[in-house]
């Protein structure tokens, strides 16, 4: 097995989805144990996007105006749109941890802990929900609200697609047009709205460089 290497931080600018969501899965077909991970930066048009298991009654009036498309991550409905940070994450889990296979659950967390960092560097209080993938305001008038959601693919073979998004400056009308994350009544806010101006790209560089530090390391 090859050791672990810096995966490459990819920028793919604005890109429709359907074409992404599709490249994703060639990438991961294709890929060998020596093909490098890669982070892909993107910033899409609006679309929703549902998980395997998602239940198409969290999509609310207000929502037929966007294309709707059925993913093959977990999770349920969520929002893309411009002004989010969306990074997918085609990594081997078998190979990235030092000294061993990274598990999904350990996985999950390094990316929310890489969210939280860049989050902190603009004085964001910012937590983890116990059950609740994702990334949620610790306190002031937001308390509770969601700003960055996670979405993941897990092959058999330790290769994972999809990834995340973060909220840097967005129309946030089309969350109101749903049920986020399948939770009814969920407040979703952007940096903006609590206080954080930030440039998107400085936000998609910060975020991608932090979560390969942190995903090659043992933190």
């Amino acid at each position: 097995m090859t050791s672990p290497t810096s995966p490459e931080i990819k920028h793919l600018g604005k890109a429709d989805y359907d074409s992404t969501f599709a490249a994703m899965r060639a990438f991961t077909d294709a890929r060998t144990q020596d093909s490098r991970d890669e982070l892909w930066i993107v910033e899409h048009a609006p679309v929703y996007t549902l998980g395997l298991g998602a239940d198409r009654g969290h999509l609310l009036a207000g929502a037929s105006d966007i294309p709707v498309v059925q993913t093959d991550r977990g999770g349920e409905v969520t929002y893309h749109g411009p002004g989010q940070v969306v990074i997918y994450l085609l990594m081997d889990l078998r190979r990235n941890k030092p000294g061993g296979k990274l598990y999904a659950r350990q996985f999950v967390h390094k990316i929310e802990q890489a969210i939280i960092n860049v989050l902190q560097a603009y004085n964001l209080a910012v937590e983890r929900v116990e059950g609740a993938p994702g990334i949620y305001m610790a306190g002031g008038d937001h308390k509770g609200a969601k700003i960055a959601a996670l979405g993941l693919k897990v092959r058999g073979n330790g290769c994972t697609y999809h990834g995340l998004s973060l909220n840097v400056a967005m129309d946030l009308a089309p969350f109101s047009w749903i049920n986020p994350c399948g939770y009814a009544g969920l407040e979703t806010v952007d940096m903006r709205t609590v206080g954080a101006q930030a440039m998107l790209s400085d936000v998609q560089q910060q975020l991608a460089e932090e979560l390969v530090r942190v995903l090659v390391t043992n933190e």
